[in-house]
Protein backbone atom coordinates (compact mmCIF):
# COMPACT_ATOMS: atom_id res chain seq x y z
CA UNK A 1 0.00 0.00 0.00
CA UNK A 2 1.18 3.48 -0.89
CA UNK A 3 -0.75 5.58 1.63
CA UNK A 4 -3.95 7.53 1.24
CA UNK A 5 -5.01 9.46 -1.84
CA UNK A 6 -8.01 11.60 -2.75
CA UNK A 7 -9.46 13.19 -5.88
CA UNK A 8 -12.48 15.45 -6.40
CA UNK A 9 -14.23 16.75 -9.48
CA UNK A 10 -16.78 19.43 -10.28
CA UNK A 11 -17.66 18.26 -13.78
CA UNK A 12 -16.11 17.64 -17.18
CA UNK A 13 -16.68 20.00 -20.07
CA UNK A 14 -15.80 23.60 -19.28
CA UNK A 15 -16.69 26.67 -21.32
CA UNK A 16 -13.37 27.88 -22.79
CA UNK A 17 -14.66 31.44 -22.27
CA UNK A 18 -15.50 30.86 -18.61
CA UNK A 19 -14.71 34.12 -16.77
CA UNK A 20 -11.49 34.10 -14.78
CA UNK A 21 -13.36 34.91 -11.58
CA UNK A 22 -15.53 31.83 -12.04
CA UNK A 23 -12.43 29.71 -12.65
CA UNK A 24 -10.84 30.96 -9.44
CA UNK A 25 -14.03 30.34 -7.45
CA UNK A 26 -14.11 26.78 -8.75
CA UNK A 27 -10.46 26.19 -7.88
CA UNK A 28 -10.95 27.58 -4.40
CA UNK A 29 -13.94 25.30 -3.78
CA UNK A 30 -12.04 22.25 -5.05
CA UNK A 31 -9.04 23.13 -2.86
CA UNK A 32 -11.28 23.62 0.17
CA UNK A 33 -12.90 20.22 -0.39
CA UNK A 34 -9.52 18.57 -0.90
CA UNK A 35 -8.25 20.03 2.36
CA UNK A 36 -11.40 18.86 4.14
CA UNK A 37 -10.76 15.34 2.87
CA UNK A 38 -7.05 15.47 3.69
CA UNK A 39 -7.79 16.52 7.26
CA UNK A 40 -10.27 13.67 7.62
CA UNK A 41 -7.80 11.13 6.22
CA UNK A 42 -5.10 12.35 8.57
CA UNK A 43 -7.61 11.78 11.39
CA UNK A 44 -7.97 8.17 10.19
CA UNK A 45 -11.52 8.41 8.87
CA UNK A 46 -12.37 5.58 6.51
CA UNK A 47 -12.53 6.09 2.76
CA UNK A 48 -16.33 5.76 2.70
CA UNK A 49 -16.72 8.40 5.41
CA UNK A 50 -14.41 10.79 3.58
CA UNK A 51 -16.16 10.59 0.19
CA UNK A 52 -19.49 11.29 1.86
CA UNK A 53 -18.05 14.22 3.83
CA UNK A 54 -16.49 15.83 0.75
CA UNK A 55 -19.48 15.38 -1.54
CA UNK A 56 -21.77 16.85 1.14
CA UNK A 57 -19.57 19.96 1.07
CA UNK A 58 -19.83 20.13 -2.72
CA UNK A 59 -23.62 19.69 -2.57
CA UNK A 60 -23.98 22.53 -0.08
CA UNK A 61 -22.07 25.06 -2.19
CA UNK A 62 -24.15 26.32 -5.17
CA UNK A 63 -21.19 26.66 -7.53
CA UNK A 64 -21.47 23.22 -9.12
CA UNK A 65 -24.44 21.19 -10.31
CA UNK A 66 -25.44 19.17 -7.23
CA UNK A 67 -27.57 19.84 -4.19
CA UNK A 68 -28.08 23.60 -3.97
CA UNK A 69 -27.37 24.95 -7.46
CA UNK A 70 -28.66 21.86 -9.28
CA UNK A 71 -29.78 22.12 -12.88
CA UNK A 72 -33.51 22.58 -13.45
CA UNK A 73 -35.94 20.27 -15.18
CA UNK A 74 -38.18 21.47 -18.00
CA UNK A 75 -40.78 22.14 -15.30
CA UNK A 76 -38.42 24.47 -13.43
CA UNK A 77 -37.92 22.11 -10.50
CA UNK A 78 -34.89 20.25 -9.17
CA UNK A 79 -34.59 16.43 -9.28
CA UNK A 80 -31.31 15.26 -7.78
CA UNK A 81 -29.51 11.93 -7.75
CA UNK A 82 -26.43 10.46 -6.10
CA UNK A 83 -24.62 7.23 -5.36
CA UNK A 84 -21.91 5.99 -3.04
CA UNK A 85 -19.88 2.78 -3.03
CA UNK A 86 -17.55 1.16 -0.53
CA UNK A 87 -14.97 -0.99 -2.29
CA UNK A 88 -14.59 -3.05 0.88
CA UNK A 89 -17.25 -5.68 0.15
CA UNK A 90 -18.62 -3.71 -2.83
CA UNK A 91 -21.43 -2.23 -0.77
CA UNK A 92 -23.40 0.54 -2.44
CA UNK A 93 -26.37 2.88 -2.21
CA UNK A 94 -28.05 5.14 -4.76
CA UNK A 95 -30.97 7.57 -5.00
CA UNK A 96 -32.79 9.43 -7.77
CA UNK A 97 -35.62 11.91 -8.15
CA UNK A 98 -34.96 13.76 -4.89
CA UNK A 99 -36.70 17.09 -4.47
CA UNK A 100 -36.38 17.92 -0.76
CA UNK A 101 -33.32 16.06 0.58
CA UNK A 102 -30.63 18.62 1.38
CA UNK A 103 -27.71 16.18 0.89
CA UNK A 104 -28.51 13.40 -1.58
CA UNK A 105 -25.18 11.61 -1.05
CA UNK A 106 -26.00 11.06 2.61
CA UNK A 107 -29.35 9.51 1.73
CA UNK A 108 -27.51 7.20 -0.68
CA UNK A 109 -25.24 6.25 2.25
CA UNK A 110 -28.31 5.46 4.36
CA UNK A 111 -29.74 3.29 1.56
CA UNK A 112 -26.48 1.35 1.71
CA UNK A 113 -26.30 1.15 5.50
CA UNK A 114 -29.91 1.15 6.68
CA UNK A 115 -32.00 -0.51 3.99
CA UNK A 116 -32.08 -3.98 2.37
CA UNK A 117 -31.79 -2.33 -1.05
CA UNK A 118 -29.18 -0.66 -3.23
CA UNK A 119 -31.28 1.97 -5.04
CA UNK A 120 -34.36 4.00 -4.10
CA UNK A 121 -36.00 6.65 -6.29
CA UNK A 122 -38.61 9.42 -6.34
CA UNK A 123 -41.46 9.10 -3.79
CA UNK A 124 -39.98 5.94 -2.25
CA UNK A 125 -36.64 7.64 -1.70
CA UNK A 126 -38.32 10.71 -0.21
CA UNK A 127 -40.37 8.51 2.13
CA UNK A 128 -37.21 6.68 3.22
CA UNK A 129 -35.56 10.06 3.87
CA UNK A 130 -38.41 11.07 6.18
CA UNK A 131 -38.20 7.74 7.99
CA UNK A 132 -34.46 8.22 8.52
CA UNK A 133 -34.86 11.76 9.78
CA UNK A 134 -32.49 13.37 7.27
CA UNK A 135 -32.59 17.15 6.80
CA UNK A 136 -35.30 18.20 4.36
CA UNK A 137 -35.79 21.60 2.71
CA UNK A 138 -38.22 23.14 0.23
CA UNK A 139 -37.38 22.61 -3.44
CA UNK A 140 -36.80 26.37 -3.76
CA UNK A 141 -33.67 26.01 -1.58
CA UNK A 142 -31.88 24.25 -4.47
CA UNK A 143 -32.88 26.79 -7.15
CA UNK A 144 -30.48 29.64 -7.94
CA UNK A 145 -31.19 32.79 -9.93
CA UNK A 146 -28.44 31.83 -12.37
CA UNK A 147 -30.08 28.50 -13.16
CA UNK A 148 -33.50 30.11 -13.62
CA UNK A 149 -31.87 32.28 -16.28
CA UNK A 150 -30.18 29.27 -17.87
CA UNK A 151 -33.48 27.39 -18.07
CA UNK A 152 -35.09 30.38 -19.79
CA UNK A 153 -32.29 30.39 -22.38
CA UNK A 154 -32.63 26.64 -22.84
CA UNK A 155 -36.36 26.92 -23.44
CA UNK A 156 -35.86 29.76 -25.90
CA UNK A 157 -33.39 27.57 -27.81
CA UNK A 158 -35.78 24.59 -27.52
CA UNK A 159 -32.85 22.48 -26.39
CA UNK A 160 -31.69 20.24 -23.64
CA UNK A 161 -28.53 22.08 -22.62
CA UNK A 162 -25.82 21.62 -20.10
CA UNK A 163 -25.55 23.68 -16.97
CA UNK A 164 -24.15 27.24 -16.94
CA UNK A 165 -23.90 27.43 -20.72
CA UNK A 166 -25.63 29.71 -23.20
CA UNK A 167 -27.09 27.45 -25.94
CA UNK A 168 -24.98 27.74 -29.05
CA UNK A 169 -27.25 25.68 -31.31
CA UNK A 170 -30.98 26.26 -31.72
CA UNK A 171 -32.94 23.06 -32.21
CA UNK A 172 -36.31 22.51 -33.82
CA UNK A 173 -38.66 19.75 -32.73
CA UNK A 174 -38.06 17.70 -35.86
CA UNK A 175 -34.34 18.22 -36.23
CA UNK A 176 -31.35 20.47 -35.79
CA UNK A 177 -31.14 23.72 -37.70
CA UNK A 178 -27.37 23.76 -37.31
CA UNK A 179 -24.59 21.29 -36.78
CA UNK A 180 -24.30 20.17 -33.14
CA UNK A 181 -20.96 18.95 -31.73
CA UNK A 182 -22.56 16.05 -29.82
CA UNK A 183 -25.54 13.78 -30.10
CA UNK A 184 -27.27 12.17 -27.15
CA UNK A 185 -28.90 8.88 -28.15
CA UNK A 186 -28.81 10.09 -31.76
CA UNK A 187 -30.39 13.49 -31.06
CA UNK A 188 -28.31 16.68 -31.44
CA UNK A 189 -27.93 18.85 -28.37
CA UNK A 190 -26.13 22.05 -27.47
CA UNK A 191 -23.46 20.78 -25.16
CA UNK A 192 -20.98 21.28 -22.43
CA UNK A 193 -20.90 18.49 -19.89
CA UNK A 194 -22.91 19.00 -16.71
CA UNK A 195 -20.96 20.02 -13.65
CA UNK A 196 -21.65 16.89 -11.65
CA UNK A 197 -19.54 16.49 -8.48
CA UNK A 198 -17.67 13.47 -7.20
CA UNK A 199 -14.97 12.22 -4.86
CA UNK A 200 -12.79 9.12 -4.76
CA UNK A 201 -10.59 8.09 -1.86
CA UNK A 202 -8.23 5.33 -0.84
CA UNK A 203 -7.45 5.40 2.88
CA UNK A 204 -4.31 4.34 4.74
CA UNK A 205 -5.70 0.80 4.98
CA UNK A 206 -5.95 0.53 1.19
CA UNK A 207 -9.76 0.68 1.18
CA UNK A 208 -11.26 2.47 -1.83
CA UNK A 209 -14.56 4.36 -2.03
CA UNK A 210 -16.37 6.62 -4.49
CA UNK A 211 -19.35 8.98 -4.47
CA UNK A 212 -21.08 11.06 -7.16
CA UNK A 213 -23.92 13.59 -6.99
CA UNK A 214 -25.74 15.76 -9.55
CA UNK A 215 -28.80 17.72 -10.53
CA UNK A 216 -28.58 16.33 -14.07
CA UNK A 217 -29.20 18.23 -17.30
CA UNK A 218 -30.66 21.71 -17.63
CA UNK A 219 -34.14 21.50 -19.20
CA UNK A 220 -34.17 17.70 -18.84
CA UNK A 221 -37.42 15.77 -18.96
CA UNK A 222 -38.92 15.19 -15.54
CA UNK A 223 -38.02 11.65 -14.48
CA UNK A 224 -34.76 11.49 -16.45
CA UNK A 225 -32.07 9.46 -14.68
CA UNK A 226 -28.42 9.87 -15.62
CA UNK A 227 -25.24 7.96 -14.90
CA UNK A 228 -24.43 9.48 -11.51
CA UNK A 229 -26.64 7.16 -9.41
CA UNK A 230 -25.89 4.10 -11.52
CA UNK A 231 -23.36 1.77 -9.94
CA UNK A 232 -20.83 0.72 -12.56
CA UNK A 233 -21.61 3.68 -14.80
CA UNK A 234 -21.12 6.91 -12.87
CA UNK A 235 -19.71 5.40 -9.67
CA UNK A 236 -17.78 2.26 -8.82
CA UNK A 237 -15.41 1.01 -6.13
CA UNK A 238 -13.86 -2.38 -5.43
CA UNK A 239 -10.72 -3.72 -3.79
CA UNK A 240 -8.62 -2.35 -6.68
CA UNK A 241 -9.89 1.18 -7.22
CA UNK A 242 -12.57 3.83 -6.80
CA UNK A 243 -13.99 5.79 -9.76
CA UNK A 244 -16.37 8.75 -10.22
CA UNK A 245 -17.47 9.91 -13.67
CA UNK A 246 -18.92 13.10 -15.14
CA UNK A 247 -20.07 14.23 -18.55
CA UNK A 248 -22.59 12.94 -21.07
CA UNK A 249 -24.58 10.58 -18.88
CA UNK A 250 -26.10 8.52 -21.64
CA UNK A 251 -22.65 7.73 -23.07
CA UNK A 252 -21.28 6.90 -19.61
CA UNK A 253 -24.18 4.51 -19.04
CA UNK A 254 -23.67 2.76 -22.37
CA UNK A 255 -19.96 2.35 -21.69
CA UNK A 256 -20.37 1.29 -18.02
CA UNK A 257 -17.45 3.66 -17.66
CA UNK A 258 -16.59 3.44 -13.97
CA UNK A 259 -16.67 -0.36 -13.87
CA UNK A 260 -14.58 -0.54 -17.04
CA UNK A 261 -11.64 1.10 -15.27
CA UNK A 262 -11.65 -1.66 -12.66
CA UNK A 263 -12.22 -4.32 -15.31
CA UNK A 264 -9.22 -3.44 -17.46
CA UNK A 265 -7.05 -3.19 -14.35
CA UNK A 266 -8.18 -6.66 -13.30
CA UNK A 267 -8.35 -8.45 -16.63
CA UNK A 268 -5.75 -6.60 -18.73
CA UNK A 269 -3.34 -5.88 -15.89
CA UNK A 270 -3.22 -2.15 -16.62
CA UNK A 271 -2.05 0.40 -14.08
CA UNK A 272 -4.49 3.04 -12.86
CA UNK A 273 -3.60 5.87 -15.27
CA UNK A 274 -3.28 3.40 -18.15
CA UNK A 275 -6.74 2.05 -17.35
CA UNK A 276 -8.25 5.53 -17.19
CA UNK A 277 -6.68 6.53 -20.52
CA UNK A 278 -7.81 3.29 -22.17
CA UNK A 279 -11.41 3.67 -21.02
CA UNK A 280 -11.68 7.32 -22.05
CA UNK A 281 -10.30 6.47 -25.49
CA UNK A 282 -12.02 3.14 -26.17
CA UNK A 283 -15.33 3.09 -24.29
CA UNK A 284 -17.02 6.42 -24.98
CA UNK A 285 -17.61 6.05 -28.72
CA UNK A 286 -18.66 9.60 -29.69
CA UNK A 287 -19.53 10.58 -26.10
CA UNK A 288 -17.80 13.25 -24.05
CA UNK A 289 -16.88 12.58 -20.42
CA UNK A 290 -14.23 12.56 -17.74
CA UNK A 291 -13.44 10.66 -14.58
CA UNK A 292 -11.28 10.60 -11.46
CA UNK A 293 -9.86 7.45 -9.88
CA UNK A 294 -7.70 6.16 -7.05
CA UNK A 295 -6.07 2.75 -6.63
CA UNK A 296 -5.45 0.62 -3.55
CA UNK A 297 -1.74 1.44 -4.00
CA UNK A 298 -2.33 5.10 -3.18
CA UNK A 299 -2.26 6.27 -6.80
CA UNK A 300 -4.52 8.96 -8.20
CA UNK A 301 -5.50 9.55 -11.84
CA UNK A 302 -7.90 11.49 -14.04
CA UNK A 303 -8.85 11.52 -17.70
CA UNK A 304 -11.26 13.40 -19.97
CA UNK A 305 -11.97 14.02 -23.65
CA UNK A 306 -13.81 17.29 -23.03
CA UNK A 307 -12.61 20.87 -23.00
CA UNK A 308 -11.34 20.81 -19.46
CA UNK A 309 -12.54 19.24 -16.23
CA UNK A 310 -12.83 20.82 -12.78
CA UNK A 311 -10.64 18.56 -10.64
CA UNK A 312 -8.22 18.30 -7.76
CA UNK A 313 -6.15 15.54 -6.18
CA UNK A 314 -3.75 14.91 -3.32
CA UNK A 315 -1.68 12.04 -1.94
CA UNK A 316 -0.11 11.25 1.42
CA UNK A 317 3.40 12.01 0.14
CA UNK A 318 2.56 15.72 -0.15
CA UNK A 319 1.38 15.97 -3.76
CA UNK A 320 -1.59 18.32 -4.28
CA UNK A 321 -2.99 19.76 -7.51
CA UNK A 322 -6.09 21.65 -8.57
CA UNK A 323 -6.81 22.28 -12.26
CA UNK A 324 -9.34 22.89 -14.98
CA UNK A 325 -7.59 22.60 -18.34
CA UNK A 326 -5.31 19.93 -19.77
Amino acid sequence: MGGWAIAVHGGAGVDPNLPQQRQEEAKQLLARCLNLGISALRSNLSAIDVVELVVRELETDPLFNSGRGSALTAKGTVEMEASIMDGHGRRCGAVSGLTTVKNPVSLARLVMDKSPHSYLAFSGAEEFARQQGVELVDNEYFITEENVGMLKLAKEANAIVFDYRIPAVALETCGAVAESPIQMNGLPISVYAPETVGCVVVDSQGRCAAATSTGGLMNKMSGRIGDSPMIGAGTYACNLCGVSCTGEGEAIIRGTLAREVAAVMEYKGLGLQEAVDYVIKERLDEGKAGLIAVSNKGEVACGFNTTGMFRGSATEDGFMEVGIWE
